[in-house]
């Protein structure tokens, strides 16, 4: 069976960490080291799955950060599904999809109630990994106007912020990627905090049908785990197109997203150590 991508020691529960009830992958992105030796502030910028479930004393929680503003990444398909976010007092919510409601509806329909045939002929033989960092490379390469804007919102005012998706992974998991790069964290400490969400109290609880995720055939399990593994290859992915799109990371903000030089510093000052 194919093995999950290592977790990080990091990425074991840590002293003081919230333990909420129907959130998961919450977690502060504090204290990721910068290439100049500076650190991403704590209490600026967090990262989870969706808020829809979300206890009142989850809720408590969450009020209690003073959040400014959440991104929910999610489509209108994924709403339907969970459900929207809890209402938090004083949170400016923002939903900016970064995914077509149409695109691929089909495809996780077969994936939460296909046959096992269907599932091996669509999954099989790397088609689930290949298909993830495909589309690791697609948001990246056409979701610049919304990546834009949540820079250009984060200099200005919207720290603390919270960015989701479903299962805070792919959609959120390439958003914080991309604001931490922004500000010059080290690659290696990005890859490890996307790893986190391997972690067995952080993943995305998979249901298919009336089926709970211990109770999925090994095969079935296998089948599926690229699509809800956090993978290194599928962030890799995203940056070599960034790339080979763009010809460098500075090009790609500059350029692909409106965010120079200067707009980059306002949001170092926002969210790093040692920066006001």
């Amino acid at each position: 069976m194919t093995q999950t991508p290592p977790i990080p020691q990091s990425a074991q529960d840590q002293p003081g960490e919230p333990a909420l009830t129907g959130v998961r992958n919450f977690r502060d992105v504090g204290g990721l080291p910068t290439a100049d030796g500076r650190r991403v502030r704590s209490g600026a910028l967090y990262r989870s799955g969706h808020l829809a479930s979300a206890t009142p004393e989850d809720a408590a929680f969450l009020d209690s950060l003073g959040l400014h503003t959440i991104f929910d990444f999610r489509n209108s398909a994924d709403m339907a599904l969970e459900g929207p976010d809890v209402a938090l007092r004083g949170v400016r919510q923002v939903n900016l999809p970064l995914t077509d409601p149409a695109h691929g509806a089909e495809f996780w329909q077969m994936v939460r109630n296909g046959e096992l045939a269907e599932l091996r002929a669509a999954l099989g033989d790397g088609q689930a990994a290949a298909r993830m960092a495909a589309t690791y490379q697609e948001i990246v390469r056409t979701r610049t106007a919304e990546h834009g804007r949540v820079l250009h919102a984060m200099a200005e005012d919207s720290v603390p912020a919270l960015m989701h998706c479903a299962a805070g992974k792919d959609r959120a998991g390439l958003s914080v990627a991309i604001t931490l790069l922004a500000v010059g964290v080290e690659r290696d400490a990005i890859e490890a905090d996307y790893l986190q969400s391997n972690a067995p109290h952080r993943r995305y609880l998979v249901r298919r049908r009336d089926q709970s995720e211990a109770q999925l055939p090994d095969e079935v399990r296998e089948l599926l785990s690229p699509l809800f593994d956090a993978r290194a290859e599928y962030l890799a992915a995203a940056f070599t197109a960034l790339e080979e799109t763009w010809g460098s990371v500075d090009a790609y903000f500059t350029k692909g997203l409106g965010f120079g030089p200067d707009r980059r510093e306002r949001l170092r000052a926002r969210l790093l150590d040692g920066s006001l």
